[in-house]
């Protein structure tokens, strides 16, 4: 069985943002969602609206540019919590609707990101997804995780790795 393109981005993807959706849930019921959304690690950093909208972009856009497709446009206007679950449930929505054959077939597609200044990088498909889109994902994922503990919301690693479920194997 081969392991393809599609396989090693939307399923990540995927449960991540619906593990972050989940995030909010607990957030909300221990905490003012007021002071949260704009609550940062570091005063030079984004806050945590930020951090759920530039997750979105990162496996939107990914998606868009493995498949060859334009990403939506999602403006960053969220400022509160019901709006970040609904980003959430957008870009879970665009990654499930791209055609998983034309993800695949973007391995060796070129992708080619421009910064600000005019500089950027050139990948192929596969170097774009390992090198770059999975880890700028959980930079921001690990990071709106890190403001919720920072400012003492009692999620911990299993809700980092919820999607796994309770476990499947038993002691004994």
């Amino acid at each position: 069985m081969s392991f393809h393109l599609h396989d090693a981005s939307a399923p990540i993807f995927v449960a991540s943002l619906r593990n972050m959706s989940a995030w909010l849930d607990k957030a909300a019921a221990e905490k003012d969602e007021r002071l949260l959304i704009d609550a940062r690690l570091a005063p030079d950093m984004r806050p945590l609206s930020a951090q759920f909208q530039m997750a979105s972009d990162s496996a939107k856009n990914a998606m868009a540019r493995l498949a060859g497709i334009e990403a939506p446009s999602m403006p960053d206007t969220e400022a509160s919590f019901a709006e970040l679950r609904d980003r959430c449930a957008r870009t879970i929505a665009f990654i499930e609707s791209v055609d998983v054959a034309a993800v695949n077939a973007g391995e060796e597609r070129e992708v080619t990101l421009k910064i600000p200044n005019g500089m950027g990088y050139a990948f192929t498909g596969r170097a774009y997804l390992t090198g770059f889109a999975l880890p700028n994902f959980f930079f921001h994922v690990t990071t709106a995780y890190a403001i919720l503990r920072a400012q003492a919301v009692t999620i911990g690693k299993p809700d980092f790795l919820q999607h796994l479920g309770p476990p499947n194997i038993t002691a004994g």
